[in-house]
């Protein structure tokens, strides 16, 4: 791929990158490398914000990769010596946390039983399902920066310079805790809570505050090696000026923050990093996902049911448009990553930047398309019932000999997750309806018109056939035809391709499928 094309690319993650190309040509980072940085806050299960914060930021690098030489990093930062405010909605045992409410996430035991603290877990499992998609990071504890002194130079310019970074955070909140604002929160030494109290005395000449600690006495404690932390938004400015952060994307609802954290990264003495505002993900509520809440579609749910690649399209498609993220836009993203698989081979350079599978695969996405799309199969499993992929791969050698799951290990891939939604998501859900006198007749007549057609009659010409039967008993439109199909025959309101269905199922089958459906004998079947 040439330079020039990909400068003249319209797609987002290149846009990106160039942009923080001429940033880089300005002025070169001193650290000798670019940094990226995403942010995680351990306080719930980690969920697929999370990760499309992770991808989206990697497609941007791989795209920088393409335009300079100058190495970069991609750390993975997790907040984990926050004070946990409040119980998360969906962690067991919450009894066991209670006790120890505004003490850091890293400090707190671990209701799951499996790691140190509630932290680590969190942690842990936000590592795992990254190196399960192979990114590349560098994961950083803050509880970790913070003790061994990676913030401590910045920590104490906070100190000198307390007044002005407050003054930056203090027109923005209430009465109350705007007295009391600090932007240094010390960590008690009696209690080991993180808090949010006023600094009575800020000491440059020792490294230190004094505060009234939660019995009241004056407590004077250093700023540096985690024995204070700072309040999340100047937390964050302290990250990108000791790091030096180069580029960060955030959502919508922390468009306010950047902008204080800009301002006080400046204060800081710092450059603000870099990046964009992405809209949120919502459930199929319209409400916003939260990892404290659980709503919404978990990492391994979509992996279930899908595969890695159609949740990466998702994430890629329209970053700044709010999306419903719910189990009904699986079999879409599926079936449209295996269209644009399949026509990334025959298009030009500028229509493969177009194409969301160059940047997925960083330029290198696989080749040919899969014989049948996931839609067909899951419907195929509805129709059959299927609990055991074998079921599946009956009709599909009938359909085409050739077919196995060792030659395309693609469709074995969607075979197993067309049948775990099904399983799942589908059958709980299936409602046969009776056909209405017109809907009887038009079946009627396709299942006369289908014992007519031999096996292996192609799905376009039985198409052909039901839109005509379809217009011959006067639907005013053939998607309610198409609908009663669906609705009568598979108790769904929505269904595949009818005549490609025929030819995969089977024309034997389907007119069982319609006679069955119709309280008509099967004995009526010839061969049967």
């Amino acid at each position: 791929m040439d330079e020039e094309t990909l400068r003249a690319s319209k797609a987002w993650p290149i846009t990106e990158a160039l942009a923080l190309l001429q940033r880089v040509e300005r002025k070169p980072p001193a650290k000798g490398f670019v940094l990226f940085e995403t942010g995680y806050g351990p306080s719930g299960l980690p969920h697929i914000g999370t990760f499309a914060e992770v991808f989206r930021t990697t497609l941007i690098r791989q795209a920088f990769h393409r335009l300079s030489d100058v190495p970069t990093k991609l750390y993975a930062f997790s907040d984990d010596m926050d004070g946990l405010r409040k119980l998360p909605d969906n962690i067991p045992h919450p009894e066991v946390i209670l006790p120890f409410l505004q003490k850091p996430l890293t400090a707190i035991p671990d209701p799951f039983g499996t790691h140190e603290s509630y932290g680590l877990n969190m942690n842990a499992r936000l590592r795992a399902f990254l190196d399960r998609f192979g990114f590349d990071y560098e994961f950083k504890s803050a509880t970790e920066e913070y003790r061994k002194g990676t913030f401590n130079e910045v920590l104490l310019r906070v100190l000198e310079r307390h007044e002005a970074v407050a003054d930056v955070v203090r027109p923005h909140l209430g009465p109350e805790r705007r007295a009391s604002y600090s932007p240094i929160l010390p960590i008690s030494p009696k209690s080991g809570r993180v808090l949010q109290v006023a600094i009575e005395e800020c000491r440059p000449a020792t490294g230190t505050v004094v505060f009234r600690d939660e019995d009241g006495t004056l407590t004077e404690v250093p700023v540096t090696d985690g024995r204070c932390k700072l309040q999340w938004r100047a937390d964050w400015a302290l990250r990108w000026t000791a790091l030096e952060v180069d580029y960060e994307m955030s959502g919508k609802d922390l468009i306010d923050s950047v902008k204080l954290g800009s301002q006080i990264c400046r204060v800081m003495g710092g450059t603000p990093p870099l990046g964009f505002t992405y809209e949120l993900f919502l459930d199929e509520n319209g409400e916003k996902i939260s990892k404290s809440r659980g709503n919404g579609i978990t990492i391994d749910e979509w992996l279930r049911y899908a595969t890695p690649e159609s949740l990466m399209l998702f994430l890629y498609r329209d970053p700044k448009k709010a999306k419903k993220l719910y189990f009904d836009a699986i079999p879409r993203n599926v079936d449209d990553y295996e269209s644009f698989v399949a026509a990334f081979e025959g298009q030009v350079d500028k229509e493969k930047l177009g194409n969301p599978v160059w940047h997925i695969h960083d330029g290198k996405p696989p080749e040919g398309a899969v014989p049948i799309n996931y839609s067909m199969l899951l419907n195929l499993a509805s129709v059959v019932n299927a609990e055991d992929p074998e079921v599946l791969w009956g009709f599909i050698r009938q359909y085409s000999p050739k077919l196995t799951p060792e030659s395309e290990p693609r469709l074995a891939r969607l075979v197993d997750h067309a049948i775990a939604y099904y399983q799942d998501r589908v059958r709980p859900e299936k409602r046969h309806r009776e056909p209405d006198a017109t809907e009887r007749a038009a079946m009627l007549e396709l299942e006369a018109a289908l014992a007519g057609l031999a096996e292996g009659t192609p799905g376009e010409a039985i198409q052909n056939e039901v839109y005509e039967i379809g217009k011959r008993h006067g639907f005013e439109s053939l998607r309610d035809w198409f609908k009663a199909l669906y609705e009568v025959l598979l108790g769904q309101e929505q269904g595949p391709r009818f005549g490609s269905f025929v030819a995969l199922y089977g024309v034997a089958n389907t007119r069982r499928l319609i006679r069955e459906a119709l309280g008509l004998p099967a004995a009526a079947v010839p061969g049967e």
